[in-house]
């Protein structure tokens, strides 16, 4: 009997010494899965190299810096989630997910580091830092698309009341860009502006001698969203853009006038902005109305998705 089970210990210890190396070898294998897995998900992070930055940011800490300078901070929530998404949009479709640089200025996106946003913001730094990195939270990795391809998701400050169209801006149609009312806008701090100069400033800018009669013969062109296609004075024409651009106006919504009392060229404009794409007031009053990011993006980009990406697939 002693004998019987002696034997039987010696065939589980020898099965014992066979099963347990291939266990562990399996849970090794496991653990190097994960460990690979792990590296895969880090490697597929989307770096965006900013001009003038030491180094590339996280895609989503970029976001952070560019809804804080983009976008103020007292406005609603979903409103700061719409920019979000439309910055995060406009940064891959810019950078080509990462592999392009981009400028942290108006003609592309502005960026404010984490030390500028400090010295910005000061002592209310901690919660309006909180509230940004939220919106971003919420919405991350959520982009735009069309047909399944990253939209070029144009934004601006305010409108004249309607949102410019591509084709109106540059004379390419875009579906997703499309002109759309946005009278809450009115109520934007940079909805009206008026601009002077003395005749003589005038005159210095322009590569034409106008008169005080000029200004009563000149022709304004104005598009379908009221803002001006181009100005033509006798021979001479310019694009509204051009005008914009050399009076350094807040938008192409303007009029020119000759005050001869007060002895100055007056221009009124409305509008902040190109007007293409997404205003940022507009969706402001459309949040303190209860509509969500997705409501307002929807509104102003046109028979769009919004999905989020898969970087490991880029």
């Amino acid at each position: 009997m002693k004998n019987w089970i002696m034997s039987i210990g010696v065939i589980c210890l020898i099965g014992a010494l066979y099963i347990l190396p291939v266990a562990f070898s399996e849970r090794r294998a496991d653990d190097s899965a994960n460990d690979s897995l792990q590296k895969t998900e880090n490697a597929c992070e989307i770096f965006i190299e900013v001009e003038g930055q030491k180094d590339k940011i996280p895609l989503e800490t970029y976001i952070v810096g560019v809804v804080a300078a983009e976008m103020p901070v007292s406005f609603n929530k979903e409103a700061l989630k719409a920019q979000a998404i439309a910055a995060r949009t406009y940064a891959l479709k810019t950078t080509n997910y990462g592999k392009n640089a981009i400028a942290p200025t108006v003609a592309r996106q502005v960026y404010y580091n984490k030390e500028q946003r400090k010295a910005n913001w000061t002592s209310n730094f901690p919660g309006n830092e909180k509230k940004i990195v939220e919106a971003i939270t919420e919405t991350e990795g959520q982009v735009l698309l069309y047909n399944n391809e990253l939209i070029t998701a144009m934004f601006h400050s305010t409108s004249n009341g309607q949102t410019e169209s591509a084709y109106g801006y540059s004379g390419n149609d875009l579906p997703y860009l499309q002109s759309v009312a946005s009278t809450f806008d009115q109520a934007s701090p940079k909805f009206a502006t008026i601009k002077e100069w003395t005749l003589a400033q005038w005159n210095a800018l322009w590569s034409i001698k106008w008169q005080a009669s000029d200004f009563g013969r000149m022709q304004l062109f104005l598009n379908d969203s009221g803002r001006v296609d181009r100005l033509q004075l006798g021979d001479n024409v310019w694009s509204g853009r051009e005008i914009r651009t050399l009076l350094q106006l807040p938008s192409t919504d303007f009029k020119i006038s000759y005050n001869a009392k007060v002895g100055k060229v007056q221009v009124a404009t409305k509008g902040y902005g190109h007007g293409v794409g997404m205003s940022q007031y507009g969706a402001d009053a459309m949040a303190s109305e209860g509509k969500t990011a997705s409501d307002i993006l929807h509104y102003y980009y046109q028979q769009i998705e919004i999905k989020k990406i898969d970087a490991c697939l880029k």
